[in-house]
């Protein structure tokens, strides 16, 4: 009821001024409105965590700190969403690390949230505190961000989006489809996040799009998801080409494919095969030299 009277006040704003539809629709975009809250099958393994503080949000810590892999929320979500990779995850000898993003979860923040920036930065010091990541897993929103921290100099192994945005623009597009907001707002919206979040950069909607990675990557994504189109999949296969492997699931949409239990088998697989195929050449080796 609140979204369509939103939108049809948007609407009319938009049909005298598209300019300030587009400053009104900027002050929706940056408010998540809503915190994700922990859900009960998400409890015991958010209440294990190691808890603390940085870069001004709250993080999260399990296992012994070795091995670490990075865990990226999505937009309205939370860390705990991970649970299910987390209890895997410890099940293989590595220590997920995860954060609640600015005004998500238990994080401050206010309502507003945070830009890319504010995540390269965290990402940064997660990075300068646990050092190399053996992975990056990222959903819907997450992904942007994970990707843009590694193409900056985050150190990972490997990379796996689940429901990924690729296309910094997609964001507005999105945005403004669901609002009924035509061109003219977009763009208006546009100007609006340029000039309050990126003072100075006139290539903003390229800058933080998905580029080319020499990281191994896996794509993961649903044909029914309602919230990322599946076409920004696509965006990331082109962009990462021979490095890039895709997973398309069937019916489990945007949210549900998080807690999927073959996604899951699937992603884990990928990011150990690399450990998996060092112990088979170290078995190899031991058979030779016994020969």
């Amino acid at each position: 009821m609140l979204l369509r009277t939103i939108r049809a006040g948007l609407r009319l704003v938009a049909k005298i001024s598209p300019t300030l539809a587009g400053r009104l629709a900027f002050e929706l975009w940056r408010r998540p409105l809503m915190r994700g809250k922990v859900r009960e099958a998400e409890r015991a393994v958010h209440a294990a965590a190691k808890v603390e503080i940085v870069e001004g949000v709250v993080t999260y810590q399990w296992g012994d700190g070795t091995r670490p892999v990075l865990l990226v929320h999505g937009w309205r979500s939370r860390a705990s969403r991970f649970a299910a990779y987390i209890e895997r995850l410890l099940e293989l000898g590595y220590s997920p690390i995860s954060y609640d993003a600015p005004a998500h979860g238990d994080s401050g923040g206010g309502r507003i949230a945070s830009t890319i920036l504010d995540h390269q930065r965290i990402i940064q010091a997660l990075a300068a505190k646990y050092g190399t990541f053996e992975g990056v897993i990222a959903h819907s929103l997450g992904a942007p961000f994970a990707l843009y921290a590694v193409r900056e100099g985050v150190a990972a192994r490997r990379l796996v989006t689940v429901s990924g945005v690729a296309d910094f623009g997609y964001l507005t597009d999105a945005f403004c489809h669901e609002l009924g907001l035509g061109p003219a707002a977009n763009q208006a919206l546009r100007k609006a996040i340029e000039r309050h979040y990126f003072p100075g950069l006139d290539d903003v909607w390229t800058r933080f799009s998905v580029r080319a990675g020499d990281l191994d990557l896996l794509v993961i994504h649903n044909d029914e998801d309602d919230v990322v189109d599946p076409g920004q999949a696509e965006v990331l296969l082109t962009q990462y080409g021979s490095k890039a492997r895709f997973l398309q699931t069937k019916g489990l949409g945007h949210r549900r494919i998080m807690i999927d239990p073959d996604v899951i088998t699937e992603a884990l697989a990928f990011l150990t095969a690399a450990d998996l195929s060092e112990q088979n050449s170290d078995v190899a080796e031991r058979l030779d030299l016994g020969a």
